[in-house]
């Protein structure tokens, strides 16, 4: 149904926007109902309408129209799991479709129902926002400072859908507000003149318009607002190598942007309150997907408004409870490594043995990085208070590898409040009121750290990655032993034994400038491997980076061609093999390209590489 973005207004004004107005799901199939029913022009009804469109975040549709895990807000399986992040998890049989993505096998465009689920939720979005903008333009009720308020949400919106299309398969055609569902023409291009169509010019200008015409603060926590925009604007020029258009902005973010509540951006002191549900939208958050439960909107089919996209991503039958989905890698968790000197190691060697806990032989005894146990269950550590993680909380461990994913866990003292006690389909613990980070500020200071390490300034990239890694060099932010944890603040007491020899120090003073730039921009990239892992980034980092150099598939290739030796999903689907210039991006569906092209004209091409 709708996430709670707590707009005051009545349930029944909402439901009935949402359920009337949300029409179907596919681009290619016409929307029911009428977005002129009495009361849709009015404030009330454009706000429903809005609301609706900002449910579609969480990747979940109306009631009944659960679509499944390639959907989900947190992209957990396309940025994690088709990366070298994480593993699918589960049992080889249990969502077979994700396994031709992970292994980048994926010959022909409609064998994975993920593809389908992924398009559907996002032209769902896209059909949402422009039923806003439609409808703004006929009400005669709304004032005019209302309408271009709405109207910039609703374009941020269509922006947020179209960047994620491109993101996943790059060739995604756009849709504004004057396509005509009525016409019957439902065939929108990604291809013309023998060439694909670039949507970027688009989705910049949606979102210039969020940035001019957003306020600073909003009344209601959800609302996106200026400074997300100004983020997400930023982000379009990361994705496009325009590092001088994207600087200025992220500048103005870091040093001037507020939550929508008008608290300054700042980093949580404790790494882990950003994934913590009695912590959600604190001073990092500057957009994320509402998710809250317990009130009303769970079926017995359906999560309603909890985070169903993240259902599947517990330690199996312990813990929370469910389902043994998206392990994290041993590639992954051997990253976590670090020097004498508490910094990473970049050279690569981090991925040789001896392995971090090894489960036979010898375990790396050297140093850690101590994000490591926020984002990674290991043998021996504790899941926040459910107890002491063993190979009981995985489900095949010979496919799924010896840890567990934790960044979207909860704590047992947080049952029941912070998760699901309605019933929806196999046990309601597994939905929960976490948000979604969808971009968060420590993202936001690794884009600036990366545009002033390519205009060569070195010392401010170093100042910018130095900032994530003091925050994460805090001991009072660390996993202990034998203590006690405080679910309200993402502590343990006693802080007297860790949970690990854990040593993370900032980069000397003049280390990027004495290295040089090529030193700089790979310590930039592995800190955002270890500040964002687990969640959904890791794949479009990589595809970003590579920019046709081939960098992508010699990292990914690299990584099975290792996992393959060692007990984890790569050693069962040892076939994997990357190719340059296909697998940096995903097929568009099959019945999508058919539906299009039913008349014999080529409207949607398929992308280069796949049948």
């Amino acid at each position: 149904m709708l996430k709670l973005l707590k707009w005051i207004m009545p349930a029944s004004v909402v439901l009935t926007a949402v359920l009337i107005y949300a029409c179907n799901t596919k681009l290619n199939i016409q929307p029911q109902g009428s977005l002129l029913q009495p009361n849709v022009t009015t404030n009330s009804g454009v706000q429903g309408l809005l609301i609706g469109a900002y449910a579609l975040l969480s990747g979940e549709p109306d009631p009944g129209q659960n679509l499944g895990n390639g959907s989900g807000a947190s992209n957990y399986v396309w940025g994690s799991e088709c990366a070298d992040d994480s593993y699918k998890g589960s049992t080889p049989s249990d969502q077979p479709d994700c396994i031709p993505l992970m292994t980048w096998s994926l010959a022909e465009s409609g064998t994975s129902t993920y593809l389908d689920e992924k398009w559907t939720v996002l032209y769902n979005g896209i059909q949402r926002s422009n039923d806003v903008i439609r409808t703004l333009r006929q009400s005669t009720t709304i004032s005019p400072a209302d309408t271009v308020e709405y109207e910039a949400e609703a374009r941020f919106l269509r922006a947020y859908y179209h960047f994620e299309g491109v993101k996943i398969f790059k060739n995604f055609p756009y849709v504004n507000e004057i396509f005509q569902y009525a016409s019957g023409n439902l065939n929108v291009p990604n291809y013309a003149g023998g060439s694909y169509i670039d949507i970027w010019p688009d989705i910049e200008a949606d979102l210039s318009y969020a940035v001019s015409n957003l306020p600073g603060t909003q009344p209601n926590i959800g609302r996106v607002n200026k400074w997300a925009a100004m983020a997400y604007l930023a982000k379009a020029y990361m994705y496009q190598h325009q590092y001088d258009s994207a600087l200025p902005l992220l500048q103005q973010v870091i040093n001037q942007g507020t939550t929508s509540q008008g608290t300054p951006y700042a980093l949580e002191p404790m790494y882990e309150s950003n994934f913590n549900p009695a912590q959600k939208n604190g001073t990092e958050s500057i957009f994320a997907c509402q998710a809250s439960v317990n009130d009303g909107s769970s079926t017995a089919t359906n999560g309603g408004n909890g985070d169903t996209g993240d259902e599947l991503d517990f330690p199996y039958n312990n813990g929370p409870g469910c389902c043994g989905f998206n392990n994290p890698s041993w590639n992954l968790v051997q990253a976590y490594k670090t020097d004498a000197n508490g910094l990473p190691l970049l050279d690569g060697s981090y991925n040789n043995t001896p392995l971090i806990s090894a489960p036979s032989g010898t375990s790396w005894s050297g140093t850690i990085d101590p994000r490591l146990d926020w984002v990674a269950g290991r043998p021996g550590e504790p899941y926040f208070d459910w107890g002491t993680i063993d190979s009981t909380w995985v489900r095949d461990l010979a496919d799924d590898g010896p840890f567990v994913p934790k960044k979207n866990g909860y704590a047992k003292s947080q049952q029941g409040k912070f998760s699901s006690t309605e019933t929806v389909f196999w046990g309601a613990a597994e939905v929960d009121a976490n948000n979604v980070n969808l971009c968060r500020l420590a993202d936001v200071i690794l884009w600036a750290a990366e545009c002033e390490a390519q205009a060569g300034n070195l010392d401010q990239a170093e100042t910018y990655v130095n900032m994530i890694r003091q925050r994460a060099a805090n001991p009072g932010s660390w996993v202990y032993l034998n203590a006690a944890y405080n679910a309200n603040t993402s502590t343990y007491s006693p802080q007297t034994t860790p949970g690990g020899n854990y040593l993370i120090k900032p980069y000397a003073a003049g280390a990027f400038t004495a290295q040089g730039q090529a030193y700089a921009i790979a310590a930039i990239q592995m800190e955002r491997r270890l500040e964002l892992a687990m969640e959904g980034q890791r794949f479009f980092d990589l595809a970003r980076w590579d920019n046709g150099t081939g960098s992508m598939a010699t990292t990914l290739n690299t990584y099975v061609g290792v996992e393959k030796t060692r007990t984890g999903f790569y050693r069962v689907n040892n076939s994997a093999f990357f190719t340059k210039g296909v697998n940096e991006n995903f097929a568009i569906p099959l019945n999508e390209i058919q539906a299009e092209n039913s008349t014999g004209k080529v409207y949607l091409k398929q992308n280069p590489g796949y049948n």
